[in-house]
């Protein structure tokens, strides 16, 4: 493991190239269906995936439609005219020997996406984004001297996302990723199905003295299915590197796999360069005209994008760490926002119940009932009114979540109401000093837990329905500190 000490005599210059699948009905260049996960190996297929002679592509609009939705949400130029390429290779998941896909025109141009990172903003620019086909999949049987092919994903409608070199840790390469994960899942474009590969990310990392101007030679990972995984793989390739570097050997241009299990890369092939793929334009495909007007219909139909949410949730006090934890639970975030006109104390609490039971019960329940607006409001209101406890509240959202229901009448069922009346209490608290003695002599003494522990035994004694803050002030009272 080199020192970090001479790491710290490099920078890493990382740039990142992301596939992702667009959510049309069809292929991008044939009528067959485009959601293959449940599909048999080599049903969603069509005589195009399989390369036969005398077939023809025709272009999927509404891919067009999203590539363009995706170029706007990477404040991206989306270019007016684009054009289809063949860019050839040989491989068995390509009948075809070529791939059609865009290469010096491409729809979308030069863009930039802000990156949170910590306290900080990371600005990387986007270098262009292209539409063209998936390939297909080999898959590479336990002990078999054999692979199998399947063609269900070729023509996947892909749009590849090329960043500039703009990132310089694996902790700002990993938050990139992450956020153009959000870009497209909230500009609507894609599934973002990290599991069954509707996003992938190719890292390339090179290594340089730092203040060099040459970024050095660059080495890339491919096909990373993970936000971990790409902060991963950046960082063994940083040390990888600088140890080569140290021992005066030259980094060799090539791909890499990442082996998840070892935790490091190895090497697949040398690196191609774009001459190797001898690109010339698709004869079978007309260019790609886009008209302004309809770029501007897409733009008005942009939803809203994290930023914007990050902005108007952090213009409510809500804490950055938990709005990152909202832009990744759906139900919660839109929950939070029917309620952002609501003072900071009401959307404070809102955000605790709905990051806490409710994402809880969301984790390990494959099936459960949305809590509407109203009863969320209903039930925040009758806690900041101190009629329910917060375990008490707990309770009803569980029962909410499992079983729906009206909020008053699951207060009701399960006996939730709290109590505040102080002559009841007063009896309560009596009994639980009289039990507990010696708890009551450490309170009095000023230790700070044996208060704690008699309001637990208030509760306890209550069936959970006493309000704390006024069982714990009548325990002072009665013990004679107040």
């Amino acid at each position: 493991m080199v020192d970090k000490s001479i790491l710290a005599k490099y920078r890493p210059a990382i740039g990142i190239e992301c596939h992702v699948q667009l959510k049309t009905q069809t292929k991008l260049f044939s009528r067959v269906s485009n959601d293959a996960r449940e599909a048999a190996p080599n049903t969603a297929v069509s005589p195009i995936d399989f390369g036969l002679p005398g077939v023809l592509p025709y272009l999927n609009q509404a891919a067009v439609d999203l590539a363009v939705k995706a170029g706007l949400a990477l404040n991206a130029k989306i270019n007016r005219f684009s054009k289809f390429d063949r860019k050839h290779y040989f491989y068995p998941d390509l009948p075809k020997g070529y791939q059609i896909t865009q290469y010096d025109q491409p729809i979308v141009g030069q863009g930039r996406v802000e990156v949170p990172l910590g306290d900080k903003i990371v600005r990387v620019g986007i270098e262009r984004a292209h539409l063209e086909e998936d390939a297909g999949k080999l898959t590479h049987p336990d002990g078999a001297e054999y692979s199998l092919v399947d063609l269900n994903r070729a023509g996947t409608p892909l749009l590849e996302i090329v960043s500039q070199p703009d990132i310089h840790s694996p902790a700002a390469a990993k938050a990139y990723a992450r956020e153009l994960y959000l870009l497209m899942k909230y500009a609507d474009v894609s599934d973002v199905d990290l599991y069954h590969g509707h996003m992938r990310f190719d890292v390339n990392v090179s290594v340089a003295k730092a203040g060099a101007k040459d970024l050095g030679t660059r080495a890339e990972v491919k096909n990373l299915n993970s936000f971990r995984a790409v902060e991963k793989a950046a960082q063994f390739e940083f040390v990888r590197q600088v140890e080569l570097l140290e021992k005066g050997q030259a980094i060799v241009q090539e791909t890499r796999g990442w082996h998840d299990t070892k935790q490091q890369t190895f090497s697949q092939r040398s690196k191609e360069e774009a001459h190797d793929y001898r690109y010339f334009p698709e004869p079978d495909l007309p260019p790609v005209e886009l008209a302004q007007v309809s770029i501007d219909k897409i733009k008005e139909q942009l939803p809203r994008l994290p930023s914007q949410i990050r902005a108007t949730l952090e213009s409510k006090g809500i804490n950055p760490e938990r709005i990152e934890t909202l832009l990744d639970a759906p139900l919660a975030l839109q929950l939070v926002e029917q309620f952002i006109d609501k003072d900071e104390k009401f959307l404070s609490l809102v955000v605790s119940y709905l990051l806490g039971v409710v994402q809880s019960y969301i984790k390990a329940n494959s099936s459960y009932h949305e809590p509407e607006p109203a009863q969320v409001a209903e039930l925040i209101n009758l806690v900041l009114g101190e009629k329910v406890s917060s375990s008490g509240a707990d309770a009803v959202f569980i029962e909410l979540l499992s079983n729906g229901g009206e909020v008053s009448e699951i207060i009701k069922r399960l006996n939730l109401k709290q109590i505040s009346d102080t002559s009841e209490m007063t009896k309560i608290v009596s009994q639980v000093i009289t039990d507990n003695p010696q708890a009551a002599a450490d309170v009095q003494n000023g230790e700070a837990k044996a208060i704690g522990f008699l309001v637990g035994q208030v509760m306890k004694s209550s069936n959970g329905q006493a309000n704390p803050k006024i069982a714990r002030d009548l325990i002072n009272q009665q013990l004679g500190l107040k």
